[in-house]
């Protein structure tokens, strides 16, 4: 790692050496090609694969670009990336996460951090754009070599064009890869697969593709830079070319219902152009002139009345230009004499023009393998916001789809949360992979189906509530019943707690305290006990007061 730019994080938890296998680790990034050493050096042979590459990603972009693709990227990218006025697009979750309080609060103020770096309130849009169209992410972690432990002090976008993830075997004295005799050497046994080098070969101009990385001595030719596999976050679609073993984006199998709507659009138009006018059939009579002669009259003629009308399907334009043959021309024809002289005809036009029963396939066909619901094509298509039992199917599919692609793009926030952490002494890679398996990530829903949805089972939750109360404190929890039936949060648990003393207090909501179970009223004397029995006074000498109290009244009634 010397040799390469950037830092490393190493891992002070290896494995020992009596753990043995002879199949490596599987990475789940789409590089499974190794670079194999020559005889004078390292020679670096994944010109192929980068050729690939380079062209899918010029071709997702291009994509891009259509309006249609365009809507229904727009489609995903909305419902992935939701705009708030007060509220950030992702909050991190740290319920599940078993650690102290304090650490809870330093990884969220890191991952605060993290998103200043990035602007991603501002950027986010944007960023998720990126990432789905291209299929895969890259960002350079910049910090201070001589204090690495001040974290992470810029975070720089990379275009996907001009960095690329390489492994590359070592060059190493093995005889044969097959593993050793298990009891051979006192029980330890050594696995001889290939060790792989990881780093990323980055080339500030990348217009030179074919020819990029065919170098011996692997960095510095052509000005590639080797960098640090721990200097780089690299995200990436999850879809992977299991042949080829390349990246690929959630466009690549819209590639064939773009190209299709391409076409039947322009042969549509052209269609229309042709067949929508009327063409004129022109006979005229030459007489008894020569056949070169009556050829070269029909010529004048024809120059003199006709126009071209050209359609350009690069550019949609229809220009007259007289220079070149077009599917509209009228027809002229000669008549000799004895005829009936000169004669214009005409042929009708198309009658099944307004038909766009094929457009609408093929734009619906786009959309089923974009994962975007038909529904959505329909620019005048209202919403109905009823039961969710009336919610398409479609819909069902297309907000799980959202799902899947948050998840994936969450270990942006891993990768780069990961490294702040280490490198600030907060925690240890050993405790970073206890704790990165239950770290969540919030994202802002504005699904509307979501949201009736969620309307409809706090409904269910309530009324469970309702039927459980009289049950709590007897066979159920206070704690149980705010997790499991109204599936609250530690962390929402504890802000509804605050939030209610500070409201009892402000005298927002009455104190539950001083009001009477039975008749909802409040109760006098605020907390005072009720059905105290006085203990300094005999209950006998209570009862000869109150049997006094009544002969004095009844003594009054008599003389009055």
């Amino acid at each position: 790692m010397a040799k390469l730019f950037g830092f490393s994080i190493d891992d002070s938890d290896k494995t020992p050496d009596s753990v043995v296998s002879p199949v490596p680790r599987s990475n789940e990034d789409g590089v499974d090609y190794f670079v194999q050493s020559g005889f004078y050096g390292q020679y670096v042979d994944i010109e192929g694969v980068y050729r690939t590459e380079y062209d899918l990603i010029k071709r997702y972009r291009e994509m891009a670009l259509h309006p249609e693709c365009d809507g229904a990227i727009e489609d995903v990218v909305n419902e992935g990336i939701v705009s708030d006025l007060y509220d950030s697009p992702v909050e991190i979750e740290l319920s599940n996460v078993n650690a102290t309080d304090k650490l809870k609060d330093r990884i969220r103020e890191e991952f605060t951090h993290i998103k200043e770096m990035m602007d991603f309130d501002k950027k986010s849009h944007e960023i998720f754009k990126n990432w789905y169209v291209d299929g895969r992410l890259y960002y350079i972690k910049v910090i201070d070599t001589k204090r690495p432990q001040d974290g992470i002090q810029e975070i720089r976008y990379v275009d996907p064009m001009k960095i690329k993830f390489v492994r590359q075997e070592k060059k190493t004295n093995n005889k044969g890869n097959l593993p050793l005799d298990p009891l051979a050497e006192g029980g330890i046994k050594k696995a001889y697969y290939p060790e792989i080098d990881e780093y990323y070969l980055y080339t500030p101009k990348p217009n030179y593709p074919t020819s990029m990385y065919s170098t011996a001595a692997g960095a510095g030719g052509k000005g590639q830079i080797k960098i640090a596999k721990d200097s780089v976050c690299h995200v990436t679609s999850g879809l992977f070319d299991r042949n080829k073993g390349t990246c690929l984006s959630y466009l690549h199998k819209a590639i064939k219902a773009l190209n299709q709507l391409r076409m039947i659009e322009d042969s549509l138009v052209i269609y229309r152009l042709s067949r929508a006018p009327e063409r004129r059939i022109f006979y005229i009579d030459v007489g008894n002139l020569p056949k070169i002669k009556a050829e070269q009259y029909l010529k004048e003629v024809m120059s003199r009345y006709r126009n071209k009308l050209v359609y350009d399907a690069n550019t949609g334009e229809v220009r007259d230009d007289r220079k070149f043959m077009s599917m509209m021309e009228d027809f002229w024809l000669p008549r000799r004499e004895g005829g009936r002289g000169t004669e214009i005809t005409t042929l009708p036009g198309g009658q099944n023009l307004g038909e766009l029963t094929d457009i609408e396939y093929f734009q619906k066909k786009l959309y089923r393998a974009l994962g975007v619901p038909e529904s959505r094509i329909a620019s005048d298509g209202g919403f109905n916001l009823g039961r969710s039992s009336e919610i398409l199917r479609d819909e069902l599919k297309f907000a799980k789809f959202v799902g899947r692609l948050r998840k994936r793009f969450s270990n942006l926030f891993n990768n780069l949360l990961k490294t702040q952490l280490i490198l600030k002494n907060i925690i240890t890679p050993e405790d970073w992979d206890s704790l990165s398996d239950h770290i969540q990530y919030d994202f802002l829903y504005d699904n509307q189906f979501a949201e009736l949805k969620e309307s409809e089972l706090m409904n269910e939750r309530l009324g469970t509530l309702a039927t459980i109360e009289p049950y709590i404190g007897k066979y159920y929890s206070n704690h149980y019943v705010r997790t499991k039936i109204l599936r609250q949060t530690d962390q929402e648990i504890e802000e509804q707690d605050e939030l209610i003393k500070k409201e009892i207090k402000d005298g927002t909501i009455p104190d539950p305290s001083a009001i009477d179970p039975i008749t909802g009223q409040p109760l006098e004397g605020g907390d005072q006990d009720l059905g105290a029995v006085p203990t300094d006074e005999d209950p006998d000498d209570a009862a000869s007061k109150l049997t006094d109290a009544e002969f004095q009244k009844d003594v009054k009634s008599a003389e009055i």
